[in-house]
C-alpha cells in the first residue's frame, strides 16, 4: 500500500466519523426537544456511517495481516482516534436518549 492510499483511507475514516458525530449530536438535540422519532432515525444513520468507517479500517487491518506493508501516519492515528471517540459518543447518546424517553 502506498502512502497516498493509506492517506486516502485515513481521510475516509475521518469523513465517516465526522459525519456520524454530527448526526449523534443532532440526535441528542432532538431527544432533548422530545422528538424521539427523529433522534432514533439520526442514531441509525450515524451507526451506518460508523459501520462504513469500520469496514474501511478492517480492510486495512486485513491488508496488513496478509503481509502488505502499511505506513502508519499521523493522519491514520488521527482517523483511528476519531473513530473510537465517535463509537464512544454513540453509546453515550443512545443511553441519554433512552433516559430522556423514560423521563419524558
Amino acid at each position: 500500500m502506498t502512502k497516498e492510499e493509506a492517506s486516502m483511507i485515513g481521510f475516509e475514516i475521518v469523513a465517516y466519523s465526522g459525519d456520524a458525530r454530527s448526526k449523534y449530536v443532532e440526535a441528542l438535540n432532538y431527544a432533548n426537544e422530545g422528538n424521539f422519532g427523529e433522534a432514533e432515525k439520526l442514531i441509525e444513520e450515524a451507526s451506518e456511517l460508523i459501520n462504513e468507517a469500520h469496514k474501511v479500517q478492517t480492510n486495512m487491518i486485513q491488508m496488513e495481516a496478509a503481509g502488505n506493508k502499511v505506513d502508519v501516519s499521523f493522519l491514520m492515528v488521527h482517523a483511528q482516534y476519531n473513530l473510537m471517540t465517535v463509537m464512544l459518543l454513540r453509546d453515550i447518546v443512545k443511553n441519554f436518549v433512552n433516559l430522556a424517553k423514560k423521563i419524558g
